[in-house]
């Protein structure tokens, strides 16, 4: 993520007790968008920082990917999720 870009987040309560979140990446280079499941509705400030945390570790595992290979690594977090845009 670019030091410029800005996180945009909207947020959801589900049924289950769970919080839905939504977020923008907005990055003129590379926007993206995203969910996170989260178990229950945090602050503003600790959901970006999750948000952040979490696009660092899939950073630093891509960062350690093979290169020769085409397929990218598997992801076990199926709490977060995130597209080009």
């Amino acid at each position: 993520m670019n030091e410029s870009a800005s996180i945009r987040i909207t947020t959801k309560a589900l049924n289950s007790g769970n919080c839905q979140v939504k977020f923008f990446i907005e990055d003129e280079e590379n926007p993206q968008y995203g969910y996170l499941l989260l178990n229950e509705i945090k602050p503003v400030g600790d959901i970006l920082e999750e948000i952040k945390l979490r696009l660092a570790l899939r950073m630093e595992a891509s960062l350690h990917a093979n290169p020769f290979l085409s397929i990218a690594p598997s992801q076990d977090d199926h709490h977060f999720y995130l597209f080009s845009a």
